[in-house]
């Protein structure tokens, strides 16, 4: 069966599920066109989708297309929802970008080509709104190559653009960017042998490949220039690939629960072949499929088997979490965007139930992984980390209404990290100075390059004591590691265990085990947090804050208004240069500020400002006090409170 998994991608009020909308009508999969006005959308199922007329999670629908079955998936377009989208990208085979042919190119639309060029995806644009006042589809197909800096293919005209007659007529498509890719057709088409069969090969090999990007225009509204697009859909994007008698591999993309409370896991085969009653791991946890079923014909359908290239929703995967690779890892694919660089304190209202939100939380957590919770037990408080503000209104109508709990959050804050300053070293022995502990650990704490997070090493033989000890001082290194001197994540050090020893296992004639006299592994995971602080302390840590990379273009006459309050909040331009009537600054602004200013733009610039922003690189926090992060493990920063807390005692 000829398979696509196909991503419809935009900036937030493109038209992305309006398009969908009319896909599925033409397809003949629904009747009646679906509004997001009205909330009566095919994709947006949740009830807060339909109230603020967004898309907050992916949503599959299937339809068919001359034999093709087309698995497509609606995705976010707001920015704060950009973990959403970038799980759906690891499961296309191609991607329809929507773009307004009104507001044209938009930051948004800027950060997705990015990425689909970085992964090759092929991707068709569709320009849509032609019929609406103010459309400029001419001028958005130029800004797609100026701004995008990308190379398309215009694939025909719009007539009567901005009235309710806009009409898209195809033509054959130019040869001149095709042969910029192909010497072979470059050489047709100097030598005046080039025939449009040649070039429509050449342009179906290239789109394939994600070389190229088709540019078709129309109306979701009215309908205009979707045939077109769909056949474009079904000639210029790959099939979906995948040997059904290869070993298992596949990568869950959502995870929701159905009427009963029980997880369904959607999942992207990539290679063999699912059946109800397989045992599969997902990473680690084996579960046994208990049901399966299928997308096609605009609905899916209970099965017995999944094979390659489809995509499932299965039921028994009790532990499995977004993310999850089933069966073998496939290769070369990770995380795509930057993780969430601010927090807030979920606050719970008046009679809720704490322990109902934990729960709550937990699941939510679970279907979308980069909602990283972090529980304070002494405070009885849980912080989540976030993308924008968008997203925290989102969390809290979805508490509200899903789980029927009432919550108000604090002050939005930067996740901020820290950095090993230098190197310092610190062991404790058995036996000597205060600790209990029946072991020996030496650790030494270096800095390491941006970017590689925290590695483990030993100076001492691996011999030197049971392997089970080496591992406890390595897990619980990167535990200790989650709070640092400030309370925030150590990163990009290199720890080095430079110091070993531990007592054999000792008993006494007739009798058996005596703790008392033989190192386990407590005695390791309790030592290893008050050696790592000392050399932690020893080596020092700076607090580094997330900075975003900011573009802003406005009236060039609006720049002496513009960065003064720039200055203010931060941000710091490192170029500067005039456009016609406008002009565009990019630099850095910290994460804390950026949405403060995002906000004034409109205000200094008569409406006209763009802003683009995002997660760039984390830089030191400069002048004024470090930001501290309140603690909630056992605090090994404070000696006898930790003692007092893990043994019971001070030590001794």
């Amino acid at each position: 069966m000829h398979l696509l998994n196909l991503g419809i991608l935009a900036h937030v009020d493109a038209g992305k599920t309006s398009l969908t909308e009319r896909l599925l009508h033409h397809a003949g999969v629904i009747d009646e066109l679906g509004s997001v006005d009205a909330g009566s959308t095919r994709t947006d199922t949740l009830a807060l989708e339909r109230q603020r007329g967004i898309t907050i999670k992916a949503a599959v629908v299937s339809f068919p297309v001359d034999g093709i079955t087309v698995n497509l998936i609606d995705t976010p377009g707001h920015p704060d929802f950009i973990a959403e989208v970038e799980r759906v990208l690891g499961v296309l085979d191609g991607a329809v970008l929507v773009v307004s042919a009104v507001e044209g190119v938009q930051a948004q639309t800027r950060v997705l080509m990015r990425t689909l060029r970085r992964l090759g995806i092929p991707t068709l644009v569709f320009v849509n709104k032609t019929d609406r006042r103010g459309a400029r589809p001419e001028a958005v197909l130029r800004e797609l190559t100026e701004r995008l800096a990308v190379p398309v293919v215009a694939m025909g005209t719009v007539t009567a653009p901005g009235t309710p007659a806009a009409a898209f007529t195809p033509a054959d498509p130019a040869p001149d960017v095709l042969a910029d890719h192909d010497d072979t057709l470059l050489a047709a088409y100097v030598d005046g042998t080039l025939t449009p069969a040649r070039v429509r090969a050449a342009l179906r090999a290239q789109a394939h490949r994600g070389v190229v990007h088709p540019v078709y225009a129309g109306s979701a509204a009215t309908g205009a220039g979707v045939p077109e697009l769909v056949a474009g859909i079904k000639e210029l994007l790959p099939p979906a690939a995948g040997d059904p008698d290869g070993p298992l591999s596949g990568t869950v993309f959502k995870v929701e629960r159905g009427p009963a409370g029980e997880k369904i896991a959607y999942a992207r085969l990539f290679s063999g072949t699912l059946r109800v009653r397989d045992r599969i791991g997902a990473d680690g946890a084996r579960s046994k499929v208990t049901a399966v079923s299928v997308f096609g014909d605009g609905t899916d359908t209970r099965a017995e088997a999944v094979p390659a290239g489809r995509i499932a929703r299965l039921w028994g995967l009790t532990d499995a979490r977004v993310g999850d690779r089933l069966g073998t890892p496939r290769p070369g694919h990770g995380r795509f965007f930057a993780p969430p660089t601010l927090e807030t304190v979920v606050v719970p209202g008046p009679g809720t139930d704490r322990r109902a939100l934990h729960l709550a939380l937990t699941r939510l957590a679970e279907q979308d992984p980069l909602i990283g919770l972090r529980h304070d037990e002494v405070r009885a408080e849980t912080s989540v980390s976030l993308y924008g503000e968008v997203q925290k209104e989102v969390l809290q109508a979805t508490l509200a209404d899903e789980h029927g709990l009432a919550v108000t959050f604090r002050e939005t804050t930067p996740l901020c990290l820290e950095r090993p300053a230098g190197t310092g070293a610190a062991a404790e022995f058995i036996k000597k100075g205060d600790h209990p502990f029946l072991a020996t650990v030496g650790l030494r704490v270096e800095p390491a390059p941006p970017g590689t997070g925290v590695t483990f090493g030993l100076e001492v033989e691996l011999g030197a004591m049971p392997y089970a000890f080496f591992k406890a001082v390595e897990d619980t290194v990167r535990e200790t590691l989650a709070q640092g001197l400030h309370g925030w994540r150590v990163t990009d050090c290199a720890v080095t265990m430079t110091h070993s020893g531990y007592w054999p296992r000792q008993s006494h004639a007739h009798q058996g085990f005596d703790k008392s006299m033989s190192s386990t592994g407590y005695d390791f995971r309790g030592l290893t947090p008050l050696v790592l602080v000392d050399a932690l302390r020893r080596a020092g840590t700076r607090v580094h804050e997330p900075m975003h990379r900011f573009r802003l273009e406005a009236p060039a006459d609006t720049l002496g208004a513009l960065l003064p309050v720039l200055a203010a909040l931060d941000a710091v331009p490192d170029t500067t240069r005039t456009e016609g009537s406008r002009c565009v600054l990019e630099g850095v602004v910290p994460a804390a500020r950026a949405h403060a200013l995002e906000q004034r733009i409109p205000g200094l610039t008569r409406g006209e400002g763009e802003w683009e922003s995002a997660f760039d690189h984390y830089a030191p926090v400069a002048g004024g006090a470090v930001p501290e992060r309140p603690r909630t493990d056992r605090n090994p920063l404070d000696r006898k409170e930790y003692l007092l807390n893990v043994t019971g005692r001070v030590g001794g």
